[in-house]
């Protein structure tokens, strides 16, 4: 059986004020024809789909179209939420959809039999079965308990998750071993997760919120599947190593720290013996995005040399349309008042396009005072809470406790949203 594993889509994703609808247009066309081409049986979406959990219209027509047009590819589709996708909104069509050979799972079902699905080959024929596991909300596995200390909270999630897979897994291990009964051949057993794992290395765009009070999954906590799709993190890697753990990363750049990843989606071959083999399949660059850094002087040669090589490097149609757009970081010259029209001066002419004029800062400049000349823009929440912390006189436990009940608000925020 051969699957695709795609995730960490965030249609309706706005950067720094431009949309990306051209670019998810452009990948969503170019992944249904991965399908056909490499006679793919299943598509899995390892979560995220939606960019957040009130996506606009055209972020909504966008799947829509999508899974119409994968219809006619007759591959089965699997869609799992992620931390960004609203449950209740991805749950409003799963009826509809699941008419429709698409299986939608939003958040943790109340009876998690609904969980364990059956992949089907073009032929018809079962092909594996799908630990289907979507981000998981604390509230969805666990009770809080009066007391706990933040380690309790998180030695309790883990046990919690492992916990879920391992009830899945049983059960979709009855199924492999009755169709192996009844027809002499094993079924696979695949997996899936949004979450993030110990080693793993993400992105600026990876929100640091993660499951519940939990920073990390270790490995060796998912029981042995044949194969594990993972969505979350925008870096397509390995999961300690593991051949058969895989996150496939983002289909797009999504912040300025992507450049020059090698987008992809994974072909995954599945036979009764397990996995036989993992084909990337590289994503083409539909926005070209840069960064350079320098003094004025500098920053004049690096742009000069980013357009020319755009132009050179064109992948498709649409990007050759594109002007490339430009994150730029500057040095030394940092103190001038009048830096922006002096950086977009330097652009002009060229195809390019400048979204964020950033200055370069030292390990020492971590208060938010005007000398630091830092907007809000080029901070996070949490960065910024830090921040106005250093400003304070606090015993460094009272600013370890601080931080702690600040990120278990962001925590909270997010599972509310």
């Amino acid at each position: 059986m051969r699957i695709l594993h795609t995730s960490d889509w965030h249609l309706g994703q706005h950067f720094m004020g431009k949309t990306r609808l051209e670019e998810h247009q452009a990948f969503l066309r170019w992944l249904v024809e991965q399908v056909q081409s490499q006679a793919v049986d299943a598509v899995l979406v390892a979560g995220d789909v939606f960019d957040t959990g009130t996506p606009p219209s055209y972020a909504r027509e966008l799947y829509n179209d999508f899974i119409v047009e994968l219809q006619q590819t007759g591959a089965q589709l699997v869609i799992l939420g992620g931390n960004h996708d609203s449950v209740a909104m991805l749950n409003e069509s799963r009826g509809l959809l699941g008419c429709l050979n698409v299986q939608v799972i939003p958040g943790v079902l109340a009876d998690i039999e609904h969980q364990v699905l059956t992949l089907y080959k073009g032929d018809g024929e079962p092909g594996a079965v799908l630990c289907a596991v979507p981000f998981i909300r604390a509230r969805e596995v666990m009770s809080s308990e009066s007391g706990q200390s933040a380690s309790d909270k998180q030695q309790s999630l883990q046990q919690a998750i492992a916990a879920h897979y391992q009830q899945l897994f049983e059960r979709a291990e009855k199924l492999s071993q009755n169709h192996e009964a009844a027809h002499g051949r094993r079924l696979p057993i695949i997996g899936t997760g949004h979450l993030t794992t110990v080693g793993a290395s993400s992105s600026d765009s990876v929100r640091e919120i993660y499951i519940g009070t939990l920073d990390a999954f270790p490995a060796n906590a998912f029981p042995p599947l044949d194969y594990l799709a993972l969505g979350h993190i925008h870096r397509p890697q390995k999961v300690g190593g593991h051949e058969h753990m895989r996150y496939c990363g983002s289909p797009i750049a999504l912040s300025f720290d992507e450049v020059g990843q090698q987008k992809e989606v994974l072909l995954v071959d599945l036979d009764e013996n397990g996995l036989s083999a993992i084909t990337p399949l590289a994503v083409p660059i539909f926005q070209p995005l840069a960064r350079v850094k320098g003094n004025l002087v500098e920053l004049a040669t690096a742009m000069q040399a980013v357009a020319v090589e755009h132009t050179a490097l064109s992948q498709t149609d649409l990007c050759q349309t594109k002007n490339v757009w430009l994150e730029v970081t500057v040095a030394e010259d940092d103190y001038l008042t009048d830096l922006q029209p002096r950086v977009e001066q330097l652009a002009e002419g060229l195809a390019l396009e400048i979204l964020l004029v950033r200055r370069q800062r030292s390990a020492q400049q971590a208060t938010l005072t005007a000398d630091a000349r830092i907007t809000l823009s080029e901070l996070s929440p949490l960065q910024v809470f830090e921040r106005r912390l250093a400003a304070e006189e606090l015993a460094p436990e009272r600013e370890l406790a601080l931080q702690s009940l600040y990120q278990t608000l962001l925590v909270e925020r997010e599972q509310e949203a």
